[in-house]
């Protein structure tokens, strides 16, 4: 190839490059056909990339196909089908394949696994057997590129039965073939049928391996398995790929192991967006909102931008929080930065501004956006529930059923909070039976319980919450109990406290209100003893009154007091400002 010949060959592929309808193509396909680079391989790279983007109709790249003799090589048909099989008309792969057959092409080890992954992208799992028997048929079936690829589709195609069968009769198998399989038990959410198979592993793992089954690991909250797999990993040359170490912070985080995952974040020595989005994402979900917000003004500091995943882990942490203030600015930023607004984004602002009491700017952004998940319905019908809005949280909830949406658990613990909160107790009684009638046959949670005894006890019917605990399928929990209890104190029914005390002796409870209540409830009808039974009870079980405490946030950091706790580094400056506040108050 000449030097002038050498330059056109870059300017045509930088149009090819550039091209986006089909009418300028067949221009550059002109100057390729008379420049004789039509058969260049990069050339052809390019031409296979814009028909599977561009072109709908098939007969042009049949045509363009027509120039190369296939005889001599297979690689133009292969990219075409590869080109539409990764773009957004995978099936026109499959009838280029049956044009170019029809035509005298014989596949090859790389056209089926081409053939195949388009068939993935439309779950065609019909499309898949055929190509699979006609590997067998052809012969190309011995080849374990071919092996694997039906493997890895099968998979994809959410058919582990056969991708089984097919990994079980390979008379060879690599790296590639077992992750193939792992993968895609892990996406199934077949995580323990993907741990069996990777302790079965007699190959070496790589990083795709790793990364499969530490998600696994986290999905079932096995730690001490995915620190045996840290170790294991930590053993080999891609055991610090990014990729991994990523990958364990996002295990550890969902295992709740927050400060293994801290320490492998601080050892990261070049983090990407995603080490930031796994720590600051995975603090909000193990409930250390105010560690998340520290994180991310940290993650300001540095070269990454926030996106839209990130965003909605701090206004989930802002929501925590109460943090009304922070949460404008995340929304502010939103719109300055033209951050794509997702079901996500809205939802997660919706229970924030509902969470921090703005009403008013949850109903506002409910209202706006232009597509809603069940999600988005329960984040606004709890937050009007909370608020004070019963009445309007149960006529939202009528807009959810007539919008086709079906509630699920957390819609109706939304609904029962409403009632709850407004007194609401012929329409508890009401959405609690439909909740378990057709058509939802939900099974009410403990939660669900709560709210309902919380909501007769509320209303003196106590020894109609006392039966429905009795029926309850689970013991109760603090809140059932401190609800009876403080039922027990306001109305002076005090009848089967003796019950209470002996079932509290096996209740497995720390929380020290529920005692609290119940010894004030002997003690407001003086027995004596009883309220001494209780108070050994507690020192029996190591429950002391947790201390009050308050949080103030000054300069974007938030500072916890704790009563009778002097361990603030500013303590003593503190106390004498409330002095000379209160001798001010005091003249």
């Amino acid at each position: 190839m000449n030097k002038g010949t050498h330059s056109l060959k870059w300017v045509l592929l930088d149009f090819i490059q550039r091209c986006n309808d089909l009418r300028s193509f067949k221009q550059i396909h002109a100057q390729l056909l008379t420049s004789a680079l039509v058969a260049n391989d990069l050339v052809v790279t390019k031409a296979a990339n814009f028909f599977g983007k561009h072109v709908t109709d098939i007969h042009y790249p049949c045509n363009f196909l027509k120039q190369f003799d296939w005889s001599l090589s297979s690689f133009p048909c292969n990219l075409i089908i590869s080109g539409y099989g990764a773009g957004q008309l995978p099936w026109d792969a499959i009838l280029i394949y049956r044009w170019v057959v029809s035509n005298g092409f014989m596949p090859d080890v790389y056209t089926v696994p081409a053939v195949l992954k388009s068939c993935a992208k439309f779950s065609g799992i019909a499309e898949v057997r055929q190509f699979h028997t006609l590997a067998i048929k052809t012969g190309l079936w011995c080849d374990i590129y071919v092996q694997n690829n039906v493997v890895h589709v099968y998979s994809i195609c959410g058919n582990n039965v056969d991708a089984g069968k097919v990994f079980d009769e390979m008379l060879v198998r690599d790296v590639v073939s077992w992750t193939g399989l792992i993968s895609g038990y892990v996406k199934a959410g077949m995580f323990n049928e993907a741990i069996a198979l990777f302790l079965r592993m007699d190959v070496e793992p790589n990083v795709a391996t790793f990364v499969s089954i530490l998600g696994a690991c986290g999905k079932l909250g096995c730690l001490n398995l995915g620190k045996g797999i840290h170790g294991l990993v930590s053993k080999y040359p891609h055991g610090k790929e990014l990729a991994v170490s990523n990958t364990l912070i996002d295990m550890y985080m969902k295992c709740e192991s927050v400060t293994d995952a801290k320490r492998l974040f601080h050892e990261i020595p070049e983090k990407d967006i995603v080490s930031w989005t796994s720590m600051i994402s995975g603090l909000v979900q193990c409930q250390f909102p105010q560690e998340s917000l520290d994180l991310f003004n940290e993650m300001q500091g540095s070269s990454f931008e926030p996106d839209g995943v990130i965003l909605t882990s701090v206004l989930s942490a802002c929501a925590s929080l109460g943090l009304l203030d922070y949460g404008r600015w995340v929304h502010e930023y939103i719109d300055r930065n033209r951050i794509k607004w997702d079901v996500y984004i809205g939802t997660s602002l919706v229970d924030m501004y509902a969470k921090c009491g703005c009403i008013e700017m949850a109903q506002h952004t409910f209202d706006s956006m232009p597509s809603k998940n069940i999600r988005t319905w329960n984040a606004y019908i709890g937050g009007l529930a909370i608020n004070g809005h019963g009445q309007e949280a149960l006529k939202q909830f009528g807009y959810l059923v007539e919008s086709g949406t079906r509630p699920n658990e957390v819609t109706f613990l939304a609904v029962f909070t409403a009632c709850c909160h407004c007194g609401l107790v012929d329409e508890g009684r009401s959405y609690f039976n439909q909740m378990r009638s057709p058509p939802y046959n939900l099974s009410p949670w403990l939660e669900h319980y709560g709210c309902m005894v919380d909501l007769l006890c509320r209303a003196e019917l106590v020894q109609e919450a006392m039966e429905l605990i009795k029926k309850m399928p689970m013991p109760p929990d603090v809140q059932i109990l401190g609800a009876l209890l403080s039922a027990f104190n306001t109305y002076g029914n005090v009848g089967l406290t003796p019950e209470m005390l002996k079932s509290l002796s096996s209740f497995e409870c720390q929380e020290s209100g529920v005692y609290v209540l119940l010894s004030n409830l002997y003690a407001t009808n003086k027995k004596w003893a009883e309220v001494r039974s209780v108070r050994t009870l507690m020192k029996e079980k190591g429950i002391s009154k947790a201390p009050g405490s308050s949080i103030i946030r000054v300069d974007g950091k938030s500072h916890k007091f704790l009563v009778g706790d002097n361990s603030h580094p500013q303590s003593e400056d503190i106390h004498v400002l409330l002095n000379i506040l209160a001798n001010q108050n005091l003249s």
